[in-house]
C-alpha cells in the first residue's frame, strides 16, 4: 500500500513535467538561477573580502568563505590614521545631492518649456540636449578643466557639481519630456483658467502626476554623480576635497593592494544608492515603462 500511495502521488509531478511547455519553464527558470547566482557572486566576494582578516586575505589559496571575521578594515577606513575617507563620503553625498536637486529642478523646468510651450528655436534646442547627453566624458573632461581652473573652481565641490550637471540635466529633461507629453493639456489649462500661473501649473499640477518620472530623474543624478570617477579625479586634487571613488585610489600604494580596506569602502559606497533605489523601486518601475504603450 505504502509504495501504491507513493506512485499515486509521483505520477501528478510526472504529468506536470509532460504538459506543454514546462521544460521551457524550467530551463528559463535554471538560466535565471544561474544568472542571478553570477550576479552575486561578486557581491559576495567584495563583502566577505571586506571581513576577512589580513592573515586569511594574503593567503596562498583564498577560501570561499573567511576563516576569519573582523570589522577592522572597516574601522580603518574611518578611524585610520591616514584615512580620509570619512571625509570623501561626505564630499560625495554632498555633491550628489546638490546635483539632484538642481538637475530635477532644472530638468523640470526645460521639460515643461519643450513640452507646453511654443517659441522660436524649440526643436533645435531638444536636439541640442540629447546630442549633448551623448557626448563622451573623455572629449569634455579637457574642456571643462580648463574652464574650472579659468573660474577658480578647481578643488571646488560646487565647480564638481556644475560638471556633473552637463550630464544629469539633459537627462532629465528628455525622461521629463516624454512623462509631460502623457498628461493630458487640459489638466493645465482649467488651472491657468482659474488663475494659475505657468509655475503653479508645474508644481501643483504636473510635477505630482509626474512622480514616477521624477524618482526615475532624481535616482539617476543621484547614481550617476555619486560613482563618476573621471571628472573627480580631472577636477578634484586636494586629498580633503576628492569623492569617495577617487579616494578608493588611496587604497593602492605601488604594487601593494590594501584589498581589505578598499572592498570595506566599497561596500560602504554601494549602501547610499542601495537604499536610495529599494526606497524608490516603485516609482522607478512605473517611470521607465511610462509611455511604453501608445494610448
Amino acid at each position: 500500500m505504502a509504495t501504491s500511495s507513493s506512485s499515486a502521488r509521483s505520477i501528478p509531478v510526472y504529468g506536470w513535467l509532460a504538459q506543454k511547455n514546462r521544460g521551457y519553464y524550467l530551463t528559463g527558470y535554471a538560466i535565471l538561477l544561474f544568472m542571478g547566482a553570477w550576479t552575486a557572486f561578486p557581491v559576495y566576494w567584495q563583502i566577505a573580502t571586506s571581513l576577512r582578516s589580513d592573515a586569511d586575505l594574503y593567503t596562498p589559496v583564498v577560501a570561499l568563505i573567511p576563516r576569519a571575521w573582523t570589522l577592522d578594515h572597516y574601522y580603518n577606513v574611518f578611524f585610520g590614521a591616514k584615512s580620509q575617507f570619512g571625509v570623501q563620503f561626505t564630499n560625495s553625498l554632498i555633491v550628489s545631492v546638490m546635483t539632484t536637486l538642481i538637475a530635477v529642478t532644472i530638468g523640470s523646468m526645460a521639460g515643461y518649456s519643450l513640452t507646453r510651450l511654443r517659441f522660436f528655436g524649440r526643436a533645435a534646442l531638444a536636439r541640442v540636449l540629447v546630442y549633448s547627453y551623448l557626448a563622451p566624458g573623455t572629449l569634455l573632461f579637457i574642456p571643462l578643466f580648463v574652464m574650472m581652473n579659468n573660474f577658480g573652481l578647481r578643488d571646488s565641490l560646487f565647480g564638481l557639481v556644475l560638471a556633473y550637471l552637463t550630464f544629469s540635466v539633459p537627462f532629465a529633461t528628455w525622461v521629463l519630456m516624454g512623462y509631460f507629453k502623457t498628461i493630458p493639456i487640459e489638466l493645465e489649462e482649467a488651472a491657468l483658467v482659474d488663475g494659475a500661473s505657468r509655475f503653479t501649473a508645474l508644481w501643483r499640477i504636473i510635477l505630482p502626476l509626474a512622480a514616477p518620472a521624477v524618482v526615475v530623474v532624481a535616482v539617476f543624478a543621484f547614481t550617476a554623480s555619486w560613482q563618476e570617477f573621471l571628472y573627480a579625479l580631472v577636477l578634484m586634487q586636494a586629498k580633503d576635497k576628492m569623492t569617495a571613488p577617487v579616494g578608493l585610489t588611496a587604497y593602492v600604494v605601488g604594487d601593494t593592494f590594501y584589498w581589505g580596506q578598499m572592498m570595506a569602502a566599497a561596500t560602504i559606497m554601494a549602501l547610499p544608492p542601495l537604499v536610495l533605489y529599494l526606497f524608490g523601486q516603485r516609482w522607478v518601475i512605473q517611470g521607465w515603462t511610462a509611455g511604453a504603450v501608445k494610448s
